[in-house]
């Protein structure tokens, strides 16, 4: 029978095999931390290798997730479905065990990892929501969600400052079902870390109202066991276990110092392991005493069967309840949805209003909100200014779930937290602050991207039309860099109507993020017909269509093409151009990607071949070059901005009707150099 040391040799020599295989990756943590994981994983996680989506499993990431071997050993072991074979293509091409855990690729899998302290962010955003889900649902007798959230640091994840973000709100929210296990090597890449992290870590993690069990012996089983008993008894308070480790342990000539922290051992090494640890066996070869030592299939069937019958009951008792946690746990939308967002959209366009966006995203939280309970979310310390609330918010605090977050002045760390709400599933996240404070958590929208997850970041404030507070407020670049993010979809919306289709899009997205940009000032409502509404969601389409009064079914001489507040701008030139017998379109692109994506045919019905474009919008002009080419132009800002009320802005700027006008009058004479016969021109939409 296999001993505890066994178990956790063969984490050991399955890291370090693959590692040198590979010939790249990090074997010292999976080699330091494989004492911790296997009384973990074999004495309290409650998981199920056949099913790893079971919505009363404990979850476990790994934020340090350099050493992802470790985790790709612990899956294999337990019986997920993970072969040796994806164990021996650790870090190639399409297989199962890339360099960093990520979402989608391995079973098992909880988050993407690798950015440091972004998977500790992603576990308090699921801690939190098992907090919120288990208020809502559980009843006396039917704790349907009640389990624990681990996640492995290291002193990387401690030193990045999303940890003081998300740490501080976890002790203040209470989220006593976290427990984070510290890693405590004392190395990091560059080598001893007492030359750049002399932090006191338990005593930072008591004043934010953690429970900390410090000095525990990372490499005795017992300790680790007892340690893990305490921080589950207390369920009041997060709680830090600080383990002091070796990394790379059972290495003899490396372990302990930074060689073997990102690097192979190298084959002379991998030998003096293999007899430093008396493990006899060749490379990626495991003893079946091991491999039944580690089996948790039947363990984690019996658990989930023990789970899937108390759920029954629970269908039985409340069956309403029931079938309502169903629909959120497999994401779908409700049954009454389509049909209650058309009516939202019918009431948006008979109202007409000229107000802010960020108005009309409260308008559209209030009226989506009240048929999707599992939206969720809140302000930087912006609420006031984001406007997130509505009015059945319901505040999130120590004691009570809710549907409203206040997560304090913490961009990065709100971010990286929606991201784990979203990956729990039931929920619908969202996290809210200004444009230009999007820099600060833009990693954590980038990671959103990558898992393809329904994520929502809300920025106001989205260009010089926030005014007086100057360039240090005002985003330029903001809006194309977010552009570029892969599978990121940026909404600008020009009013009521398509701010609230912007968020039903982002909403019924299901494989990716959404961002929606929000205005500080008035935008004019803009008049449609129902094709038009129905082609919002297409991410851009034809507004406006100014046509010669005797040739009505011509094609425009050129395209204007804007986002949200500049669209109105776009309108107002369109007129102004037809009084000089120039036939002007005007194309709302709310959403280039989504528009990217629709078919070639509907894109050049929408733009033209050959017929020439201009771009007016309020940030960097680059972006656009690929809509209207070398012989287009754009209208927009290059530089930083000023301090000025908006009016002021806009105008010194250049973005004026008369600008626009101008610049499509060159564009169109260089493009179409023969004049138009005189004739009378006319707005199709006045």
């Amino acid at each position: 029978m296999a001993t505890r040391s066994d178990l956790a040799n063969a984490i050991r020599v399955l890291a370090m095999d693959a590692v040198q295989k590979a010939n790249s990756g990090h074997p010292g943590m999976p080699m330091g931390m494989a004492d911790i994981a296997e009384v973990l994983w074999n004495n309290h996680l409650r998981h199920n290798p056949a099913n790893p989506k079971w919505p009363n499993r404990d979850r476990f990431i790994l934020s340090n997730g350099h050493g992802s071997m470790l985790h790709y050993a612990l899956l294999h072991l337990s019986g997920y479905d993970l072969s040796i074979d994806e164990i021996k293509r650790f870090r190639q091409l399409h297989s199962k065990t890339p360099g960093h855990p990520e979402y989608g690729y391995t079973p098992g899998i909880e988050t993407t990892t690798g950015p440091l302290g972004q998977g500790l962010a992603n576990a308090v955003g699921m801690a939190l929501a098992e907090k919120v889900l288990a208020a809502e649902f559980n009843r006396p007798g039917f704790a349907i969600l009640d389990h624990y959230t681990y996640v492995f640091v290291g002193d990387g994840c401690l030193m990045e400052g999303i940890s003081h973000e998300v740490c501080s709100l976890a002790g203040t929210l209470g989220l006593g079902k976290l427990i984070a296990i510290y890693d405590d090597n004392g190395i990091s890449i560059d080598g001893k870390v007492e030359g750049w992290f002399t932090d006191n870590t338990p005593q930072r993690f008591q004043a934010y109202d953690w429970q900390v069990i410090a000095d525990v012996d990372g490499h005795n089983p017992e300790k680790i066991d007892a340690a893990l008993i305490a921080a589950k008894v207390n369920t009041l308070q997060p709680t830090l276990i600080c383990c002091k480790t070796i990394i790379g342990k059972g290495s003899p000539n490396k372990g302990g110092g930074h060689d073997c922290h990102g690097s192979a051992l190298g084959n002379e090494e991998v030998v003096a392991t293999r007899e430093h640890l008396a493990w006899p066996y060749q490379a990626f070869e495991v003893p079946q005493d091991i491999y039944d030592g580690w089996d948790a299939r039947e363990k984690g069937a019996k658990r989930e069967s023990g789970w899937r019958q108390l759920f029954a009951r629970y269908r039985l008792s409340f069956p309403n309840i029931g079938a309502e946690f169903d629909r959120r746990l497999a994401g779908e939308l409700p049954a009454n949805w389509r049909t209650h967002v058309d009516a939202l959209i019918r009431k948006a366009r008979e109202k007409a209003e000229n107000i802010a966006t960020r108005k009309a995203s409260q308008n559209s939280i209030e009226g989506l909100a009240p048929v999707l309970p599992e939206l969720i979310g809140g302000s930087a310390d912006l609420t006031g200014s984001n406007l997130t609330l509505w009015s059945g918010s319901r505040a999130v605090d120590k004691t009570s779930g809710g549907n409203t977050l206040y997560f304090g002045v913490r961009e990065f760390g709100m971010s990286a937290m929606v991201n784990g709400m979203a990956l729990y599933g039931g929920l619908i996240p969202y996290g809210a602050t200004f444009l230009m404070f999007s820099e600060y958590a833009r990693n954590a929208l980038r990671m959103a991207a990558l898992m393809k997850i329904r994520s929502i970041f809300v920025y106001t404030h989205d260009s010089i039309g926030l005014g007086e507070d100057g360039p240090t407020h005002q985003a330029v670049e903001q809006t194309a860099t977010l552009r570029y993010i892969p599978n990121m979809d940026v909404w600008r919306p020009c009013d009521t109507v398509e701010s609230l289709i912007a968020w039903t899009s982002a909403i019924e997205r299901r494989d990716g993020p959404s961002c929606l940009l929000f205005s500080r000032q008035n935008l004019a409502f803009q008049k449609r017909d129902d094709a038009a509404v129905a082609a919002i969601a297409r991410g851009g389409y034809v507004l406006l269509e100014a046509v010669l009064l005797d040739a009505a079914e011509k094609d425009p001489d050129i395209v204007l093409i804007a986002t949200g507040s500049e669209v109105q701008l776009a309108v107002e030139a369109s007129k102004a151009l037809a009084k000089t017998n120039i036939v002007a379109r005007v194309v709302s692109m709310p959403c280039t990607s989504v528009f990217d994506r629709q078919p070639e045919s509907y894109r050049q019905a929408v733009l033209p071949r050959g017929t020439p474009r201009v771009a007016i919008e309020a940030g960097i002009s680059d972006y656009w070059r690929k809509y209207v080419g070398l012989d287009g132009a754009v209208v927009g800002i290059d530089t930083f901005g000023e301090s000025a009320p908006a009016v002021e802005l806009f105008k010194y700027f250049g973005f004026t009707t008369e600008n626009v006008v101008d610049t499509a009058q060159r564009v169109f004479a260089l493009n179409k150099p023969a004049a138009r016969a005189e004739t009378g021109c006319r707005a199709a939409v006045e």
